[in-house]
């Protein structure tokens, strides 16, 4: 009898233990294999989740040390599958959805954010991110205006914030052209070409009905109000006046879109990245424009220069120059990983967006040149062209409200 009653003592102790935990913890929750624990894990959300962003979500989803619980669009559409996509990944149903980038922003429980919006939005949501406290990785072209890269670069440095830029191409589809300078095979550099386009052309598209679930206005923002018209938003690559990336409203044409990858390898191939050209000369030989950029050390890099391939590096052979060791990306996992790293380790990534603004604003400076036809000077420190108030006035444009820098 006793034997008995010891053992119904027993069950009855297992059954409100049960009760009192009727969960399994899953050993991936208490950082178990090569899953980090909680703690250790980088909360993100994105904001912009269409074509690039959801390449971006992907890459980040991947990681065993990001845990991805947000995502804002303004298509409803983009939003819900992005959504979608984490909860897959995590297996529960954790993920929330915003139309409206502050209230993501306001999340205390997010660290960082990846940013892929149209560019004409890049400097707002970068700054109040970073007042907001967390740390951004932003997609490429990452300004729209030569007055915003201090402001985001102001805002980065001002909150301690870790902020990349985003193209992944600088470094992964130019090493043939950095190895060679960096390692002083070529001598001293004195030119780089890149030939690329076309320029950003204005939009006279006409007014088609809004698709539901798509906010209009808010994907507008700061941008002229314009009707609706599916070309004005798509997000296709094809820069031929069917997506935003055509139009100089949103973009700046192909000049930034893969001015970005271009002049970002090149100026990385030739080590200017920590500074800005003094002058933009302005050339038309027979109808055939193009410029070059004229660096404080000397080197031009040439856009569309008739004389000279793409990519092109003129070089001195014959003279010595000493060999520099070749900046990569810390961590693992290409960019990405480099930004996940610096998070951790509070080190300024590949891509930091001051080196990222450098080399933004030498394909504005070129498009501000192809506009007036002229050649201009460049004063990179005062974010100004000296005594030039024709040129000035296209440093920065109108924004509408409540939108303001």
């Amino acid at each position: 009898m006793k034997q008995r009653a010891n053992r119904r003592d027993f069950l009855k102790a297992a059954v409100a233990t049960a009760a009192a935990c009727p969960y399994l913890i899953p050993g991936s929750a208490l950082g178990a294999g090569d899953r980090p624990a909680p703690s250790a894990r980088i909360v993100m959300g994105g904001i912009g989740i269409g074509n690039q962003g959801s390449g971006d979500q992907g890459a980040f989803l991947g990681r065993g040390d990001v845990q991805y619980v947000a995502v804002c669009d303004v298509n409803t559409q983009h939003r819900n599958a992005a959504r979608d996509r984490a909860n897959g990944r995590y297996h529960n149903n954790d993920c929330k959805t915003y139309n409206d980038f502050r209230e993501l922003l306001a999340r205390t429980d997010i660290d960082a954010v990846h940013i892929a919006t149209p560019d004409h939005w890049h400097a707002l949501v970068v700054i109040d991110a970073c007042r907001h406290g967390k740390d951004v990785y932003c997609q490429k072209p990452e300004t729209k205006t030569l007055r915003e890269g201090p402001l985001m670069v102001a805002a980065a440095r001002r909150y301690s914030r870790v902020v990349s830029g985003g193209s992944q191409r600088v470094l992964e589809d130019y090493r043939r052209q950095v190895n060679p300078c960096w390692s002083g095979e070529l001598g001293p550099i004195k030119s780089i070409n890149v030939s690329f386009g076309p320029l950003a052309q204005s939009c006279y598209l006409g007014s088609e009905a809004i698709p539901q679930g798509m906010d209009w206005d808010m994907w507008l923002g700061p941008a002229p109000w314009a009707p609706f018209h599916p070309y004005r938003c798509s997000g296709s690559y094809n820069i031929n006046g069917t997506c935003w990336r055509s139009f100089s409203d949103y973009s700046g044409g192909g000049l930034t879109d893969w001015g970005a990858h271009h002049f970002g390898g090149a100026i990385f191939a030739i080590d200017c990245r920590e500074f800005e050209p003094e002058v933009v000369e302005y050339h038309n030989e027979k109808g055939r424009e193009y410029v070059g950029f004229r660096y404080p050390n000397g080197i031009f890099l040439y856009h569309n220069h008739p004389g000279m391939k793409h990519l092109q590096i003129v070089g001195t052979p014959g003279e010595k120059r000493a060999p520099k060791p070749v900046p990569s990306y810390k961590g693992n996992g290409g960019i990405h990983g480099d930004f996940i790293e610096c998070v951790k380790t509070r080190e300024k990534p590949f891509r930091d967006i001051e080196l990222a603004t450098h080399s933004i604003s030498v394909a504005h400076l070129g498009a501000i040149a192809y506009q007036l036809k002229r050649s201009l000077k460049w004063d990179g420190v005062k974010n100004e062209f000296p005594g030039d108030e024709e040129a000035n006035r296209l440093v920065d444009r109108a924004r509408r409200e409540p939108w303001t820098l």
